[in-house]
């Protein structure tokens, strides 16, 4: 979906083309996350470190220990809910041919990473790549996967009555250990990975604003996305090579799975 952008790079009012990557309701997804996120740090590290004095502070501003434990199962919870409706929506959409796969790994992703390397380093042209690239890639999974950890570790801590009628007991601490590793990993994750790749990657900096209004402008799809740019525009995009970019660039970029 084509749509004019509201400004150009000189700030005056302007039609520089645009293509939709994504729906209102993937923007409001994506928000979702992020608030849970975001409340899920804020009241589950002052517990992984409660000897220190900020987690104290933290603790005080929230209105007490036995809320802020109540807070983060809530919203452990919510996450849990959430995780499932998404996975079920998403299925069903791909099953009925509404949405394609477009985030799945392909092996051509491995070609990307290494042509990727040899590029940083200029011994390569950018690799073409189709509409989620590995980088992409890595993220969502990483969050899905490390998201089900977390609710099942979560689920494991918050009922452990219930988990010991079917678990042996040492499951437990097993459970408290993979949930605050998981949680630390699925942060620096954040801060070093996609704060960069969001805020202060330098093609984006101060920040990429397509999550906001779901739209790219062309000239940047072209250039980050290329087997993209050339499926929306085949008549443009004849002299890219083939073979280069994983076989995922058939999806359309307000589909992602």
């Amino acid at each position: 979906m084509i749509a004019p952008r509201e400004k150009g790079k000189s700030g005056r009012a302007g039609l520089l083309p645009a293509v939709e990557r994504f729906s209102k309701r993937q923007r409001v997804e994506h928000l979702i996350i992020l608030l849970l996120f975001f409340f899920l740090v804020l009241t589950g590290f002052p517990q992984k470190y409660h000897d220190t004095l900020w987690a104290g502070w933290v603790v005080i501003v929230l209105g007490g220990l036995d809320l802020v434990h109540w807070f983060h199962r809530m919203a452990g919870l919510m996450f849990s809910v959430f995780l499932v409706y998404y996975v079920t929506t998403v299925s069903f959409s791909i099953i009925r041919g509404r949405k394609a796969a477009s985030l799945v790994p392909f092996p051509a992703d491995v070609n990307d990473i290494l042509q990727s390397l040899l590029w940083y380093v200029g011994l390569r042209d950018r690799p073409q790549t189709p509409v989620f690239d590995y980088r992409q890639k890595f993220e969502f999974w990483g969050l899905f996967f490390g998201g089900l950890v977390m609710a099942v570790t979560g689920l494991m801590l918050y009922f452990p009555l219930w988990t010991t009628l079917w678990l042996p007991g040492i499951f437990i601490p097993a459970a408290k250990t993979a949930h605050s590793y998981e949680a630390m990993v699925a942060l620096l994750v954040i801060v070093i990975w996609h704060l960069y790749h969001t805020v202060l990657r330098p093609s984006v900096f101060p920040l990429d604003k397509t999550m906001l209004t779901g739209r790219m402008s062309l000239e940047r799809l072209k250039e980050e996305h290329p087997l993209e740019y050339a499926r929306l525009f085949p008549g443009e995009g004849e002299g890219m090579e083939e073979g280069k970019g994983s076989p995922g660039g058939t999806p359309a970029p307000s589909s992602p799975a």
